[in-house]
């Protein structure tokens, strides 16, 4: 026989989470909206909701500016006036990182992994727009001494 399921006390997980520092970068609550379309095509069993996190109102928003919150108010405590990130070339993360800084002031220098393409869209385009100063690392290795 299974145990009973139990449902966790959230108040206390909410409360540890209450106590670490965070840098305030989004609007909350981003809105939750159904998407009857993708039910249907799925065989309209259920209704499905999607978390709108591209709604988080900066770099055309995503669900890593949440976790930036908490490691850019890790960064501000040192009074940066820079950051220096290492990412892959069309990282979403990389876009959210510029985005946050010029939120808080910051320059962001993005070493990414990956040869500089010929045609520039996408992430790396909006890093550009964003002010990034970008530079390419043809491998892992390479990333990492550049960054060191």
């Amino acid at each position: 026989m299974n145990a009973p399921l139990t449902v966790p006390d959230f108040s206390d997980i909410r409360a540890r989470i209450a106590c670490v520092p965070r840098v305030p970068l989004i609007v909350r609550p981003t809105p939750i909206t159904e998407a009857p379309n993708l039910a249907k095509a799925l065989g309209g069993g259920a209704r499905i909701f999607i978390k709108r996190d591209d709604l988080t109102s900066i770099g055309l928003g995503g669900n890593k500016l949440r976790n930036l919150e908490f490691r850019l108010a890790r960064s501000m405590a040192e009074n940066p006036d820079t950051v220096v990130v290492g990412l892959d070339l069309q990282s979403n993360s990389a876009r959210q990182t510029v985005a946050a800084c010029n939120k808080l002031g910051l320059r962001t220098i993005l070493v990414l992994e990956g040869a500089k393409p010929n045609i520039v869209q996408g992430n790396l385009l909006m890093d550009y727009l964003l002010g990034a100063e970008v530079h390419f690392a043809p491998n892992a290795t390479a990333q990492r001494a550049m960054l060191d």
